[in-house]
């Protein structure tokens, strides 16, 4: 018996519970739809209208960067238990914002009204 009662924990326990498979999927929809739509970003800020790139198209790419940092920051606490659950909600509306500016910035960088 230990003197400090950790005997009842269990080291194969995870931190918050039970990962459901429906949990999984979301994450990677919504993690794949994420990136896909920043890539597209990415490259047409430097591709489009022509080249030399537009500063405006650059710095609007940069942010987006910037703010997809702090998101994959806050899913990497998530991930080590640094996080509680409840910031999850969170997680997922940085990146339906995320998404958002994504659409924003292709519609200003191809210049449609």
């Amino acid at each position: 018996m230990s003197a400090y009662g950790y005997e009842n924990i269990g080291a194969e326990k995870p931190l918050f519970g039970e990962n459901k498979p429906q949990d999984r999927i979301v994450n990677l929809i919504v993690g794949g739809i994420t990136a896909l739509s920043v890539t597209v970003t990415l490259v047409c800020s430097f591709v489009f209208p022509k080249w030399p790139p537009v500063g405006v198209n650059i710095y609007f790419s940069v942010c987006i960067l910037l703010l997809c940092g702090t998101n994959l920051l806050l899913i990497y606490w998530y991930r080590q238990g640094d996080v509680e659950p409840k910031f999850r909600t969170l997680i997922y509306m940085n990146a339906f914002i995320i998404i958002l500016l994504c659409i924003c910035a292709n519609l200003y960088i191809h210049d449609i009204k």
